[in-house]
């Protein structure tokens, strides 16, 4: 099978499991939030960050570990792929070990990060906190294996698992909400079917690679540790670095601000991970076969193929941009209510922050098949400092906007940085084709804004399903359309044709 009549696969599978489970996490929110409020949702979406923050343990060795088995995946290399994976089984066991340690140094702190949590009582916040930390610790004894079978582009194995485990967990915990109105129910139930997942996945996984439960496995030689171990290195500061954005703010709203309003916030993150969650499948699926492309193709070639790339998340993480600019809010208060709401400015901000992350993304992915670890390891650093510092200042004076200042402020660091240097390591080129390509692909993204709003305001301002419906039409038609108009002589976009549009208009005719 092909690369990319594998990446279709996982495709495929992965839109049709993010369609179930788009489904599944509206109506468990849904009934959530009428059973037991903003304040629980407030820290659930907390906690889901604080364990995201102490996944720090993993120190980019899951990364590391998907990009040393492309080659001897690739050569078929039995022997070396079981050698790598014993090495990767002992390392994930002294995660686990690590994160359980730090997770329990934590609990004491617990009422210093939960601010205003109402009627939940500390020892309350402690226990769902001892739950979540369970899931998360529970997860590294499997985790690793999930490894081999996304090296092989088998990706599809583990979203269609992963939704199984969801639809099953999602509507035990409706159950529960409905019979017990329990925070605590709901949070055990999901436990418990997790653990059982998990058990399955050790099972289906032994018998998929039976040379796993081999008992005489030889180890890595010095030799062949000292690369893991350096890219290990760089991807400490990039793990810093990532977590640092994307996973402290709900810690800083809860500590400076409240955990209700994490809750609101949490509503926002729900609608646009369900959205990337499809994004993501498209760029992520292809991952693996870049590992391939490049040990396999011209420089020119992977050129051509990463233009292409960029080109297609400059498209979509552009045209989801301005579909949540203009239908979030709106949706938002004919979904659950006007006072759940969050000040435009702030969506502006957190939009602004999400485009920028799409572009890191596709960049990101495409240095992580190439083996780029090292020459921008320190920026992460930096990034994490400027986040940080800038996040905790601004939002005692300006709130919830201060804190999206400073994560916007620090992701800017890396998204002028990284592409200098994938298209200086990887494709010998200067990067100013790519910051240039980068303004004209703003500046469409404005325009195609101003023309909405422009509709928006002028026909379609009151809140209600009809014109909500309308704005969808629109937002569909006028970004695509004017995409379409700008960039159909493009390289990029003649490449992208040849791979899906001639094949899609062949199936119609035929």
């Amino acid at each position: 099978m092909s690369r990319i009549e594998r990446a279709k696969k996982n495709i495929i599978f992965g839109y049709v499991g993010n369609i179930v489970l788009l489904l599944m996490q509206f109506l468990s929110r849904t009934i959530f939030i009428s059973f037991l409020g903003v304040a629980y949702l407030g820290v659930n979406g907390l906690y889901t960050n604080v364990l995201s923050v102490l996944s720090l343990a993993d120190l980019g060795i899951a990364t590391a570990m998907n990009y040393s088995l492309y080659k001897p995946v690739a050569a078929q290399d039995v022997h070396m792929i079981k050698k790598l994976m014993q090495y990767y089984r002992k390392a994930y066991l002294y995660i686990a070990l690590a994160i359980a340690v730090l997770g329990l140094a934590i609990v004491p702190f617990i009422s210093l990060i939960v601010k205003n949590p109402g009627t939940i009582t500390t020892s309350e916040l402690t226990i769902y906190y001892l739950i979540f930390l369970f899931n998360t610790v529970t997860s590294y004894f499997v985790a690793y294996k999930y490894s081999l079978i996304n090296a092989e582009q088998k990706n599809y194995i583990q979203t269609n698992i992963h939704t199984l485990t969801t639809v099953i967990t999602v509507v035990s915990q409706i159950i529960v909400l409905f019979v017990y109105k329990s925070f605590l129910a709901f949070l055990i139930i999901g436990a418990v079917i997790g653990l059982f997942q998990k058990i399955f996945v050790n099972l289906y996984l032994n018998k998929l690679y039976p040379y796993l439960l081999e008992k005489n496995i030889d180890s890595l030689t010095e030799k062949e540790k000292e690369p893991i171990r350096s890219n290990i290195k760089a991807l400490i500061y990039h793990k810093i670095g990532t977590i640092s954005i994307y996973q402290t703010d709900n810690i800083v709203i809860s500590t400076f601000i409240n955990v209700a309003t994490v809750g609101l916030i949490s509503n926002y993150n729900m609608i646009m991970a369900s959205v990337n969650g499809f994004i993501n499948i498209l760029f992520n699926s292809v991952i693996s076969g870049f590992g391939n492309l490049i040990a396999s193709e011209s420089i020119d070639r992977q050129y051509l193929v990463f233009k292409a790339y960029r080109f297609l998340g400059f498209w979509v993480y552009g045209f989801s941009t301005i579909a949540f600019y203009v239908l979030i809010n709106p949706f938002i208060e004919l979904w659950i209510g006007k006072e759940m709401l969050i000040s435009q400015a702030v969506v502006i901000l957190i939009l602004i922050n999400y485009y920028f992350m799409g572009q890191r993304i596709v960049v990101g992915n495409f240095k992580t098949a190439a083996g780029i670890f090292e020459d921008d390891k320190y920026i992460a650093i930096i990034q994490a400092i400027v986040n940080l510092v800038i996040s905790v200042i601004l939002v005692q004076s300006m709130g919830l906007i201060g804190v999206y200042i400073g994560t916007i402020v620090s992701g800017l660091i890396s998204t002028l940085s990284k592409p200098f240097i994938v298209y200086r390591r990887a494709f010998n080129r200067s990067g100013i084709d790519y910051y240039k390509d980068s303004a004209v692909y703003l500046l469409a993204i404005m325009i195609a804004i101003a023309l909405i709003q422009i509709v928006q305001v002028s026909f379609f301002s009151q809140v209600n399903w009809f014109n909500f419906i309308i704005l969808m039409g629109l937002v569909v038609l006028v970004p695509n359309l004017l995409f379409l108009a700008a960039f159909n002589k493009r390289d990029e976009f003649t490449y992208l044709y040849e791979i899906f549009g001639r094949k899609m208009l062949g199936r119609i005719k035929s």
